[in-house]
């Protein structure tokens, strides 16, 4: 039951929600294309989904282009990458972010087109943070502990907001986000993921602990 009422939230609330954010989307499309050249839509790696399936993540661009490969190739961001590796892969200063993408970053505005990824199946409004393939092999082998509560969290959809999100922890190491995302997915009922829903907004609008 929980499944089935959890899924039809997730239909019915990524369409409310997407109508209502729809003008914001396009005053945020309109000011990424006029602060920095490329496409509106992030061209980020895949993530990794439900019982390790890859998937496409929806996201407006905030960064420079072919910013995720920059930083993995380019000579010149070498220490930056280690320092992201080092920091649970986030950045406080990261200097390929945008004008506009620092301040849609910072509150969430840069995750309304994954309501598409809801709608599609791969997301839900409410789940673990969706994790990139090469995050969680090198999490994993830093934190090596974790690998147990990875399996945990992997078995269920990411969502666009979550426990961790807005528990006032989220920008805590790997090894504590993921034991957050394992909780949440252990105890998981309709009444935590309202919960956490009627949460999310102030930690959008704040923008504490977004990066």
């Amino acid at each position: 039951m929980y499944t089935f009422l959890k899924r039809l939230i997730d239909i019915v609330g990524s369409i409310v929600l997407g109508l209502i954010f729809l003008p914001i989307s396009i005053l945020v499309a309109a000011a990424i294309t006029l602060d920095s050249p490329g496409p509106v839509f992030a061209d980020t790696p895949q993530r990794v989904g439900k019982n390790g399936k890859p998937f496409k993540l929806f996201k407006f661009r905030s960064m420079i282009v072919n910013a995720h490969i920059k930083l993995r190739t380019d000579p010149k961001l070498k220490k930056l990458y280690q320092e992201y590796k080092r920091n649970s892969y986030k950045l406080r200063e990261d200097p390929r972010v945008t004008m506009v993408g620092r301040f849609i970053r910072k509150h969430s505005l840069d995750e309304i087109p994954q309501f598409l990824n809801v709608l599609k199946g791969d997301m839900s409004l409410v789940g673990p943070r969706p994790y990139y393939a090469d995050e969680l092999v090198e999490q994993q082998r830093k934190y090596p502990h974790t690998k147990e509560l990875v399996k945990i969290v992997l078995s269920a959809r990411p969502g666009i907001t979550g426990w961790w999100q807005v528990s006032g922890r989220s920008e805590v190491n790997f090894d504590k986000r993921i034991k957050l995302d394992a909780d949440y997915v252990l105890k998981r009922s309709l009444f935590l993921d309202i919960y956490i829903l009627l949460k999310s907004p102030w930690a959008m609008i704040s923008g504490r602990g977004a990066v």
